[in-house]
């Protein structure tokens, strides 16, 4: 099992309770799993964060940063086109994958609910884990950059776990931590969401207004996950 991607995949997850009863063992964990000293110091302070406070405010923090937009959204295939028509065939083939690896997926989450990649990456074999995180890097190089520009704690904990999945894929984050908005108030929540609000996601044709890219994108897509699911099949 590749511990650190089991780490980072449990602190992607949402912060409910029994998120916070694993974080002594999640904290545990970490100095020995081989991150970076930065990586290690980052993941531990949001390891605290997520262990003290209102249980309500983290949870209100997970949902502003996650589930408000398409741009942070933790639904990989969104970032590549919001009409789950045409993500539908792409989520088809990462299931197919799982199981030829044996994966069973737990909860209810889509496939492409990064924390579920994750899980999944910890356990399969080392050239699966490595086409997986590669083919999804440029999202989450997306991701982390949005996170970072919000300036915030709870953003910049997050930001953190995505540096870390990036180095698992051997690839860089795109940005550099902001100063602007350090100072921001994270528990006036009008005013934050109000500056760092984005677009609701849009289902339909209007969602991309390069159809023909976004088509191609997800074709090209399914067509890596196919490769990946035969090559597993062959083992």
């Amino acid at each position: 099992m590749n511990r650190r991607l089991a780490i980072l995949s449990t602190l992607l997850r949402y912060p409910d309770e029994a998120l916070r009863a694993d974080l002594p063992d999640v904290m545990e964990a970490i100095p020995g799993a081989g991150f970076s000293d930065r990586d290690r110091r980052a993941l531990e302070r949001l390891v605290r964060r997520l262990g003290t406070g209102d249980p309500l405010d983290r949870q209100e923090d997970f949902v502003r940063l996650f589930d408000r937009g398409r741009s942070t959204s933790l639904h990989l295939f969104e970032h590549v086109h919001g009409d789950t028509r045409n993500r539908g065939p792409a989520m088809v083939e990462l299931v197919a994958l799982y199981d030829a690896n044996g994966f069973a997926m737990s909860g209810n989450e889509l496939p492409d609910y990064l924390p579920l990649v994750l899980e999944f990456c910890a356990v399969a074999p080392a050239e699966t884990t490595a086409n997986l995180l590669a083919q999804a890097g440029p999202l989450l190089q997306q991701i982390h950059a949005k996170l970072m520009s919000r300036g915030l704690p709870s953003s910049r904990g997050y930001a953190a776990v995505l540096a870390g999945v990036l180095s698992e894929a051997s690839l860089a984050p795109t940005t550099l931590p902001t100063e602007a908005n350090d100072q921001a108030d994270e528990d006036d929540l009008a005013a934050i969401d109000a500056a760092y609000e984005d677009q609701p996601v849009v289902f339909g044709p209007e969602s991309d207004p390069d159809q023909a890219g976004a088509r191609a994108k997800v074709a090209a897509m399914i067509q890596r996950l196919r490769t990946m699911r035969q090559a597993a099949a062959k083992h």
